[in-house]
């Protein structure tokens, strides 16, 4: 709920107005990944992004709508990628970061920032969302080699490793050269 309203917040701040009840679907489905009924064997974005996928489909949504919020999953956590993106994709991105790490928190006004966290405390979000993101390194290593999940993996689980690293896939790639 804080992310969607954080993203509804920061959409009001943006050029080009982002579709709010995608902006809707796709912040309060944006961790169905994270979830054991819909966890997988993709990387947790990815398999939340194809459980909302589903659900969207089941209801009719238009397939290009679907396609935003997909992306808007499955991107969430991609810093890099994300703000370049449709606003939908983008405000998420933003939205979640908001209330995962602070990123754009100065962009929410105190009143609208105080009025949200009254209404939905973070309740110890902190060290939930690091058990979450260790568990996730500790159950599927293979899925952290190119995210933020790897540092959780380093940091909290004991005996992780990677998997696969980019100098690895590079130097492991087929050719003779």
């Amino acid at each position: 709920m804080r992310s969607w309203l954080f993203a509804v917040v920061l959409g009001e701040q943006m050029k080009t107005a982002p579709d709010l009840e995608l902006v809707a679907a796709a912040a309060l489905l944006h961790d169905l990944g994270l979830t054991e009924k819909y966890a997988a064997e993709a990387r947790f974005e990815v398999d939340g992004a194809n459980a909302a996928r589903s659900f969207l489909q089941a209801r009719g949504v238009a397939p290009h709508q679907v396609q935003l919020v997909w992306d808007a999953i499955a991107l969430h956590t991609h810093a890099s990628i994300a703000p370049y993106k449709e606003p939908e994709v983008s405000v998420i991105f933003e939205g979640v970061n908001v209330d995962v790490v602070g990123y754009a928190f100065d962009r929410i006004p105190p009143s609208q920032m105080k009025a949200i966290l009254s209404e939905f405390p973070r309740l110890e979000m902190k060290k939930g969302i690091t058990a979450c993101f260790a568990k996730v390194a500790r159950e599927k290593p293979q899925t952290t080699y190119d995210n933020g999940l790897r540092d959780f993996g380093l940091k909290f689980v004991e005996g992780y490793h990677v998997a696969m690293t980019g100098p690895d896939l590079i130097a492991n790639a087929p050719f003779e050269d």
